[in-house]
């Protein structure tokens, strides 16, 4: 183990070890969760590694190079720790993961065996499989930008710039209405156009699904209500009177962002590209074989 600790590597040698696993859970909304192997439970670097978990680790394959270190995690699903609507709503999908070797009689003793984040997630009959993938995995994902005529950046990511906060761009407001968690239904408001959150984003503020959110496929008059319709149902239930932020939406033109969010100077598109026919005809096919523009 490269890097190992110089009193955990003593403690090693002597043949007699106190050693077990700890694991620290961190999910995308900032949640923090610890869990360990041992008999008790174990606290450093600010956070309480609970006992009574039931989690377990498989070996961990480790390789040099850019290969891919892998694991999984086993544990019991309990209201106290890991619950499966949780994972049923998406929580811990994408949530980094640490794992340490620890002498639990001397926590100061400890070696970091594994980084990474959570891959596929599996429960059934009260109990979790999670795939862990290390730091490397994001290696195998295409980077770079694409020669499009959409814009390839994501409405208020740092390509694209926008501050999504800006006064106009994004309302909260509570639905009268919700079906199938896909379509909410509100009392007219105004200030927003038709489609003006089309392609934008519905997140709930509040409630049992806070902090989990949607794409907007519509949005529009339904009778006397506004509508939003999202392309899939949220993960969680979401009751009538829970507080919805509904963001505005960018269909990736050109015109959209000079227009709708005066924000064309970092457009991350090529609007001029030629279509395929032009860029295919034959020279011979043109009236005019000057040499100059075909437009």
């Amino acid at each position: 183990m490269s890097g190992l600790d110089s009193a955990l590597h003593a403690h090693l040698q002597t043949g007699v070890t106190t050693t077990c696993r700890a694991w620290a859970l961190e999910r995308k909304d900032g949640v923090v969760l610890g869990f360990t192997d041992h008999d008790g439970p174990l606290s450093f670097n600010g956070l309480t590694f609970r006992a009574d978990t039931g989690l377990s680790a498989l070996a961990i394959q480790q390789t040099t190079g850019l290969s891919v270190d892998n694991t999984e995690a086993l544990g019991a699903l309990s209201d106290t720790s890991i619950r499966e609507e949780d994972i049923e709503a998406g929580r811990y999908d994408g949530a980094e993961i640490r794992a340490w070797l620890v002498n639990w009689q001397d926590v100061r003793q400890r070696h970091l065996q594994f980084r990474g984040t959570i891959g596929e997630l599996r429960r059934s009959g009260g109990a979790f499989e999670a795939e862990l993938r290390g730091l490397t995995e994001a290696l195998n994902r295409p980077l770079g930008r694409v020669y499009q005529k959409p814009c390839s950046a994501v409405l208020g990511d740092r390509s694209c710039g926008f501050d999504m906060n800006t006064s106009g761009y994004s309302k909260e407001v509570a639905a009268d209405e919700i079906e199938d968690r896909r379509v909410f239904r509100f009392a007219p408001f105004g200030g927003f156009d038709a489609e003006w959150f089309r392609h934008g984003r519905l997140i709930v503020l509040d409630g049992t699904a806070k902090g989990l959110g949607g794409l907007i496929k519509r949005d529009g008059m339904d009778g006397k209500q506004r509508a939003i319709e999202l392309w899939h149902p949220l993960r969680a239930d979401v009751r009538v009177g829970d507080i919805l932020r509904l963001e505005a939406g960018c269909d990736k033109r050109a015109v959209t962002c000079r227009l709708k969010f005066q924000n064309f100077y970092n457009f991350q598109g090529f609007p001029d590209i030629p279509g395929d026919d032009w860029s295919i005809t034959d020279p011979s096919r043109s009236s005019s074989l000057d040499g100059g523009s075909r437009r």
